[in-house]
């Protein structure tokens, strides 16, 4: 139950996390910072995972999301349709085995990751897992023959890009496996490769290519790139990550393809330039430290985070702990959870992410974020803001959103507030992109929508308060302060009323 009227109460989580946050100055932020005190309860930043033949299974996938997982992730340089159907009903399946868990069960969103223009290896003579060591030093010959595609080992490398002689001169190096091999490049044929092994290493099948420098002629968006998000579209994806693209008009063909059935689904752009066309940017940490010099991808990836920030847009990282104290909304596993062998490494990030979010300085973020005192404001935006300033006032648990396209919560999940954002929604979709947003925590309704809208508030405050009080945000006797945020219309754009109550 809740009750309106002010309060002073500090939330039990925040008494317990400390004094850091509440100071006003960066370095006596710092200076508060201790090992010894726990976080919040609540994680604010999302955890991305891709599946894989390896990581797909119910039970690997149950672990996952107790490990903190709330997008799966489907590599669509891999496998047929009727795979990825599987694989997404294995991710419902798990889904559904935490339902009578208040704070485990959520919603796990679905991102379908494009193929985009990707050069690959080819298989392993004799086994798709296997794998063959590169010594530094030795010869391994690059060949465009398809004859080969299935016979790689130690000696013979067959790569599906046919151009690459043309593309590249003797010099030049060739990175594959995310730069873990390189080879640098000794003699050219009309349809092979000389090269030289710099850096070796384990080679297993389909591995990625990086050229650093060549003018790769390869499209950004290839006709699977399209029929892939098509098919998304019926599987009712939350998202589409969308690989190496060059410029806005890339990601407007995708949306084209997406259609008026999935005008909704989020586009997200893995490169450092086009937030203006995407929903959000992903930095491809391992590809970047390719293309450019490794020493300039932590301020690659600080320049994404602070220009998506500054746009409202989401921002994800393979990074850990920066990541989340630059304020990225999430954080991503690929190689990690899609071989299969590290699943637990999902649950050190979660870890991490963890005690990051607890070492942010959220009001410098807040007053950095927000628009100058002369800035015109539309109502939705001004709740907003003013529902931040509450929440950092009042020291409280949470912050309830009721939301149907789940703007209103994203708009205040673009402060960083301290405070874990509870966003209730009747939409699935909404709440499975719900996690591409700073601390938002979505609880789906499934009971049918009340004729008194009123009465559709107060039913939906209440199921926030308890799933709350299953321990996540507040102690169950303690008084708490809670914002709501409430649209006394229903639809998308109502959201008008900013209401402080306590929870008893």
């Amino acid at each position: 139950m809740y009750a309106s009227g002010p309060t002073t109460a500090m939330s039990k989580p925040h008494r317990e996390a400390g004094t850091a946050f509440t100071q006003t100055q960066q370095l006596h932020h710092m200076c508060r910072l201790d090992i010894h005190t726990p976080p919040i309860t609540a994680w604010n930043t999302g955890i991305i995972s891709t599946n894989s033949p390896a990581s797909r299974s119910v039970e690997n996938l149950k672990e996952m999301i107790k490990s903190g997982m709330n997008v799966a992730c489907l590599n669509f340089s891999h496998g047929t349709h009727e795979y990825h159907v599987e694989s997404i009903k294995n991710v419902h399946t798990a889904t559904e085995i935490f339902a009578s868990d208040p704070i485990l069960y959520r919603h796990v969103a679905l991102a379908l990751d494009t193929k985009g223009p990707e050069i690959r290896t080819g298989l392993i003579k004799d086994s798709s897992t296997a794998e063959v060591g590169l010594k530094m030093g030795a010869t391994l010959k690059i060949m465009l023959d398809n004859a080969y595609m299935k016979k790689c080992d130690e000696n013979i490398l067959w790569l599906d890009y046919k151009n690459i002689c043309k593309v590249t001169e003797v010099g030049s190096k060739i990175y594959v496996d995310d730069g873990l091999i390189s080879l640098q490049v000794k003699q050219k044929g009309a349809d092979f490769l000389v090269t030289e092994v710099e850096n070796g290493g384990s080679l297993g099948s389909k591995k990625g290519v990086n050229l650093p420098g060549a003018a790769v002629d390869l499209p950004a968006v290839s006709e699977k790139d399209i029929q892939d998000p098509k098919f998304g579209v019926e599987q009712d994806v939350d998202m589409v990550f969308m690989s190496f693209i060059h410029k806005a008009s890339d990601v407007h063909e995708v949306r084209k393809a997406l259609g008026e059935k999935g005008k909704n689904i989020k586009v997200i752009s893995k490169i450092e330039n086009h937030s203006e066309a995407s929903d959000g940017i992903m930095v491809a940490g391992g590809d970047l430290g390719i293309e450019i010099p490794a020493e300039k991808v932590f301020l690659a990836q600080k320049m994404t985070i602070g220009w998506c920030s500054g746009a409202g847009k989401s921002v994800i990282n393979s990074d850990v702990a920066n990541a989340v104290l630059n304020a990225a909304n999430c954080i991503m596993l690929s190689g990690e959870t899609a071989k299969g062998d590290y699943l637990e490494a999902g649950h050190k990030q979660h870890l991490i992410a963890h005690e990051a979010e607890a070492a942010i300085y959220h009001l410098q973020l807040f007053e950095e974020l927000s628009p100058p005192g002369d800035h015109y404001q539309r109502p939705h935006e001004a709740t907003t803001v003013g529902a931040n300033e509450t929440s950092f006032k009042c020291c409280n648990g949470a912050i309830i959103v009721l939301t149907k396209s789940g703007r209103s919560a994203h708009q205040v999940a673009r402060y960083c507030p301290r405070a874990p954002i509870i966003a209730v929604t009747q939409n699935p979709q909404t709440a499975g992109q719900a996690h591409l947003h700073h601390g938002i925590f979505p609880v789906l309704c499934q009971d049918p929508v009340q004729e008194a809208r009123a009465e559709d508030v107060d039913r939906w405050v209440n199921l926030a308060m308890n799933v709350d009080n299953a321990g996540s945000f507040f102690k169950k006797g303690d008084v708490d302060v809670a914002i709501g945020l409430i649209g006394w219309r229903p639809g998308s754009g109502f959201t008008n009323t900013v209401r402080v109550v306590s929870v008893w």
